[in-house]
């Protein structure tokens, strides 16, 4: 992604939208309140990385903790957790939780990028781990956060970063000012697999002209009104959806990060240990899947070739045929874990 000059135009006072029915209600509900953060499929990955005493683990996507925690729970007297993350807010919310439940001692918190993970593991005496963990996504947290534009009825710009002390990462509104129609275009279609991309895109690029696009409001309003005339306001999910999805990716860079990550993790492994990822969305998924399917074989060589000579070696294990879900008990508890599934992988 080209990295663009900030945005010369003064910005536009806040308008109110009045949205097309039935969407005019939909999104979270927002609240100043504290950072929250609800772990998904808590018991499964518990159950796979089997973390006991004195083991060390690495999870790459902190979140406010409630993985990290319970892991590290387990591991004492004398194990460790490294815990990773971006979002200073879920840093913080981890360290109180931590404290809370008497897991301070066993959980060193590190900011940073999962994707440099074995820099950071090997800078903070995690020369191999025990079991790997990526959360992928947006937490309960970051949505409740009114002030950085996860979220449809976020008061606050499309701003998106995880981090927001990083100046040389373009924000949400950024994008939908600065670049043109076919990468934006890109963007909604690769990311968010998001059927109407050129026209949401060629919308949004008229609208800039006089009325630049800074406020979640905003956006949803362009977005709903070509929905409503194109499906009558039929749709069951909100249409803004797939749209702040595929911006979030792109202003972090999640896919690269993954893609990066995974054969870190991999290398980082100890024999047996074991790699659990959880992913949200069919492209995450994929992703992983690939991955894993990829390291579980000997030879990656096309089927056409009568020889092997790719010299690849089988790394893992693959301990889920099928992604594990979340149970309904789970999903009525926690709307956000009916996306996630669950792979998990061993080192041999």
């Amino acid at each position: 992604m080209r990295v663009y000059g900030r945005n010369t135009k003064p910005e536009p006072k806040r308008i109110q939208l009045t949205l097309p029915k039935p969407w005019e209600n939909w999104g979270f509900k927002m609240k100043n309140a504290a950072y929250h953060h609800q772990p998904v499929l808590l018991k499964e990955v518990i159950d796979f990385l089997k973390p006991d005493k004195d083991k060390f683990y690495i999870d790459c996507t902190l979140g406010g903790g409630g993985h990290a925690v319970e892991l590290a729970k387990r591991v004492k007297p004398k194990g460790k957790i490294l815990g990773i993350d971006l979002d200073d807010a879920a840093i913080e919310a981890a360290r109180i939780k931590a404290v809370k439940e008497g897991a301070a001692e066993n959980l060193k918190i590190v900011k940073g990028n999962y994707r440099n993970l074995k820099y950071i593991a090997e800078q903070n005496g995690f020369a191999s781990a025990d079991g790997i963990l990526l959360d992928l996504g947006i937490s309960s947290g970051q949505l409740q956060d009114t002030g950085r534009g996860f979220s449809f009825l976020a008061e606050g710009k499309l701003d998106m970063r995880f981090d927001q002390n990083d100046k040389d990462r373009m924000t949400a509104y950024q994008m939908l000012n600065k670049l043109p129609e076919k990468e934006l275009a890109f963007i909604f279609r690769q990311f968010g697999e998001e059927p109407l991309a050129s026209e949401i895109a060629g919308k949004i690029i008229r609208e800039r002209k006089t009325n630049p696009v800074y406020y979640p409001r905003q956006l949803v309003g362009i977005i709903s009104r070509i929905y409503a005339r194109r499906y009558k306001n039929k749709s069951k999910t909100n249409p803004a959806t797939k749209i702040f999805q595929a911006l979030r990716i792109a202003v972090n860079s999640e896919f690269e990060n993954l893609a990066q990550a995974l054969p870190q993790a991999v290398s980082l492994l100890d024999k047996n240990a074991r790699l659990a990822v959880i992913s949200y969305h069919s492209l995450e998924d994929r992703t992983v899947k690939s991955f894993f399917n990829q390291e579980s074989r000997a030879c990656i060589c096309p089927l056409q070739r009568p020889t092997c000579t790719c010299q690849h070696l089988k790394k893992i294990r693959i301990l889920t045929k099928k992604p594990v879900i979340a149970s309904a008990e789970e999903i009525t508890e926690n709307i956000r874990s009916r996306s996630a599934k669950l792979r998990v992988a061993q080192k041999i």
